[in-house]
């Protein structure tokens, strides 16, 4: 039988809003064909590989939405705080905060807990609900 992970008893979470997961360092938002798809309908971009070419970047063979010179998300409205994209954002941002890095241990769950403020607030989200999240993607 299986060990039961540590978080068997669920986890807390809750969006504050406040865009920390779409701001700041540079780093990657992974999207594949669907999620670039379903992006481009949501901003009325007809023309999917236009799309790609102005909001999407190529690292080595993996795609990746552009960010702004300091790091923010390119669909991120700085001046609202939102997602201008959040219907349809990729699934790297549907399943914050319970990633594999985040729900490896208490000590990551805390760490995550320190930089996002709706981490460890909230919503009990029971084992099956992360679970099916942390499958989804793997970061």
């Amino acid at each position: 039988m299986a060990e039961e992970p540590w978080y068997k008893d669920g986890l807390r979470f809750k969006c504050s809003q406040c865009g920390d997961c779409c701001t700041g360092a540079p780093g990657y938002v992974w999207v594949n064909q669907a999620e670039i798809e379903a992006i481009a309908a949501e901003i009325g971009e007809a023309n999917v590989e236009a799309f790609e070419d102005e909001y999407v970047r190529k690292i080595g063979i993996r795609r990746s939405l552009r960010e702004f010179p300091n790091g923010d998300c390119v669909f991120f409205d700085t001046e609202n705080r939102k997602c201008t994209v959040y219907h349809a954002r990729p699934r790297q941002c549907r399943t914050w905060p319970f990633w594999d890095s985040n729900v490896k241990s208490p000590e990551a769950w805390a760490e995550t807990c320190e930089v996002c403020p709706g981490s460890g607030k909230g919503k009990l989200y029971q084992l099956e609900h992360i679970e099916s999240q942390r499958k989804v993607f793997h970061v």
